[in-house]
């Protein structure tokens, strides 16, 4: 770890020095190449010049303790080893954790869909909730959020919802949320006072830009027609919307948000190729042995993750284990407890399985 560590510091100091060069400078994509690098450098170089700075405060303390004979110059001296040693200790987890091994999507933009499952209108008002509380986590982290394709039912609800979340890191934030979604509570047409329980489903997809996902226009169908629904006044009198229809797969997308046909074909287009690009994702995962996959969401869309118990006022997440007394809020957005909670947990399990094979 230690040589891959200096190395690192050697990389970061090259870095540096490349980035005050004129040269670069003037070239605007190799500058970028570099302040990214040295972005994702950067909390290495620090938490590596901490723990050196610790691994010499303990000899220091050390060497003093050898030397000092007044009792309150060794008090401090203990006092100051026992410190650094914490410091050691925990700055030496750090640094495994940010050594390891980066999901190549994480910095990208994500394709979110949401779909009403087993409830009926009760599920769909559900899913309208928990848009809502995507939505407001998004706005609360500065990032963009853009409906791609969108099925709504006239009491408020949604059957389905496609959107795009724009913003640095996302995928690393919201990958977790990938799954069934449960809500238990008495829906207000239930007459006899019970609890009812429905669910949702989130998918949680990378952006796929043209390079990441070939699509050939034989395999590919383009229908174009006048939106349906409340669209003011250009959207229901053109031919605006789009249906893109994917032979091999089965996939259909319809657009319809816009009030352009264009947009609504861009966006159509960059739905289909979330939704491919994640099929191909799939496909790895599945074939990735047990012990390389991550427990923290294997990703599996029929996986049980989180149940929302309105009665209780209490949210669960059954992967880790985590209850929150806080429902209002986390369907107001505030959910960041729960993704670090995931991240800490599944950064936790890669750890331990490394430790295991002894890297």
């Amino acid at each position: 770890m230690f040589d891959r560590l200096e190395d690192l510091l050697l990389r970061y100091e090259e870095v540096m020095n490349q980035l005050s060069e004129p040269d670069v400078a003037n070239d605007t994509k190799r500058f970028r190449e570099l302040m990214k690098e040295q972005s994702n450098l950067a909390p290495i170089v620090e938490a590596y010049g901490a723990y050196k700075k610790a691994k010499q405060s303990i000899e220091d303390s050390l060497l003093m303790l050898e030397e000092e004979s007044d009792d309150e110059m060794r008090e401090l001296a203990k006092e100051e080893l026992n410190e650094s040693k914490e410091a050691v200790a925990r700055l030496e987890n750090e640094l495994k954790i940010l050594l390891l091994p980066k999901d190549p999507n994480d910095e990208k933009n994500v394709v979110v869909e949401i779909r009403a499952g087993a409830g009926g209108d009760e599920a769909a008002l559900f899913a309208a909730e928990v848009y809502r509380m995507y939505v407001h986590y998004a706005e609360s982290c500065h990032w963009k959020i853009e409906t791609l394709e969108i099925e709504e039912i006239g009491i408020g609800g949604m059957k389905s919802v496609n959107f795009m979340v724009s913003g640095q890191g996302a995928y690393s934030r919201l990958k977790f949320e990938s799954g069934v979604h449960r809500v238990q509570r008495v829906p207000e047409t239930e007459s006899q006072g019970r609890i009812h329980t429905s669910t949702i489903t989130v998918a949680v997809m990378p952006e796929a830009e043209e390079v990441d996902v070939q699509i050939d226009e034989k395999d590919i169908r383009i229908d174009v027609m006048r939106a349906s629904g409340n669209g003011g006044q250009c959207v229901n009198t053109t031919d605006s919307a789009v249906r893109l229809t994917h032979y091999p797969t089965g996939i259909v997308i319809y657009s319809q948000t816009e009030k352009s046909q264009l947009q609504n074909k861009e966006k159509a287009f960059a739905l289909l190729r979330a939704k491919l690009y994640d099929l191909e994702l799939q496909k790895k995962q599945d074939a990735e042995s047990e012990a390389r996959r991550s427990q923290i969401g294997t990703g599996d869309r029929s996986e049980k993750i989180r149940t929302y118990n309105f009665p209780q006022g209490r949210v669960t997440d059954h992967r880790i284990n985590l209850t929150l007394y806080k429902l209002d809020k986390i369907l107001n957005g505030d959910i960041q407890e729960i993704i670090d909670a995931c991240i800490a947990a599944d950064q936790a399990l890669r750890l331990s399985k490394l430790n295991e094979q002894g890297v």
